[in-house]
């Protein structure tokens, strides 16, 4: 069985959960900050953090457009909460200047479930995934508005889509890798091994 190399994304956000996440996934996981190290994985994780500034470092670290260059070849993605709001093709309540890579036909409204001091846990079942709900660790989450025709909705909470997937690029609103409950990370590690 092939292990594959995953990138995290490492320009702001929780980095070194989601690298710990992986590893227990039976990926390689490294952290990715330069066009060079994206070249040298698989798939990439674009963690939770906040997206105006996500986006800003993307652009200054000059990784914006080979970013969007991989997404579009194909490469497997898998983003949580701000990771979530960069693979959206549209957004609500965005910030004017704010960038995404694109990736998955949906509009995604930032923080839609509130502010920090809303943040919450709660139990969310999970196409695909086994073992009955997964842990949904919920912070200034966005949630799914629309999608497209190719996207497939996995989860909902409280009538509100917060986790799709779209050929090779997954998204979550929620923080699987905050919880020590790795199927989420798992199911992507499936994902990219599938296609290698």
């Amino acid at each position: 069985m092939t292990t594959p190399v995953i990138g995290v994304l490492a320009l702001q956000g929780d980095v070194r959960e989601h690298l710990i996440a992986l590893a227990s996934a039976d990926a390689v996981a490294r952290p990715v900050r330069r066009p060079e190290e994206l070249a040298e994985v698989d798939a990439l994780v674009i963690p939770g953090g906040e997206s105006t500034t996500m986006s800003k470092l993307a652009v200054l670290f000059g990784m914006l457009e080979p970013l969007r260059e991989r997404v579009r070849a194909g490469m497997p993605v898998y983003g949580t909460c701000a990771g979530m709001i960069m693979l959206a093709d549209k957004l609500l309540d965005g910030r004017e200047d704010q960038e995404t890579l694109g990736g998955i036909d949906m509009i995604v409204r930032r923080n839609a479930f509130g502010r920090q001091n809303e943040s919450f846990e709660a139990q969310v079942d999970f196409s695909g995934i086994g073992g009955g709900p997964v842990e949904g660790v919920f912070i200034r989450a966005p949630w799914v508005e629309s999608v497209g025709g190719a996207v497939e909705v996995l989860a909902t909470y409280d009538g509100h889509t917060v986790a799709v997937r779209q050929g090779n690029v997954l998204a979550t609103s929620f923080h699987p890798e905050l919880t020590g409950d790795d199927r989420v990370h798992a199911y992507f590690v499936d994902m990219v091994r599938a296609g290698l």
